[in-house]
């Protein structure tokens, strides 16, 4: 017997990388990674069979990651982001407002108002 596990579904001879277990009280499919042994009524699936897995009619799939995968971003990395670029952008307000150029601030001569990182700019007719 091989030590590697198989796909389990009929015909397919890959390795397995995933496990899949249904809990039929709640009407869900649980896919996660590859269990550590072979359990009866968990079914191991390869890589093709598991990204392409669908539940029946009014069952919840839940894909649980083993944190190897690369993540996607988040809400968090995007707020993350935003942050870090106010952040970059504060030493040269700062440099700004020691010049004591135009603008209440003493930034740009076309900004009116500023509201945290965002400003009003002056209408170019105006």
């Amino acid at each position: 017997m091989s030590p590697v596990r198989r796909c389990s579904r009929t015909a397919c001879g890959r390795p397995a990388v995933a496990t899949l277990t249904y809990v039929y009280a709640d009407s869900t499919a649980v896919l996660g990674p590859l269990a550590t042994y072979a359990e009866p009524h968990c079914y191991d699936l390869c890589a093709e069979h598991s990204e392409r897995l669908t539940a029946p009619r009014g069952w919840e799939v839940v894909r649980l990651t083993d944190g190897t995968a690369p993540a996607r971003p988040s809400g968090d990395d995007l707020e993350a982001l935003a942050n870090a670029v106010r952040e970059a952008a504060r030493p040269q307000e700062r440099a700004a407002e020691a010049g004591g150029k135009g603008g209440p601030r003493g930034g740009d001569p076309m900004e009116i108002g500023r509201r945290g990182h965002l400003r009003v700019l002056r209408s170019p007719e105006n």
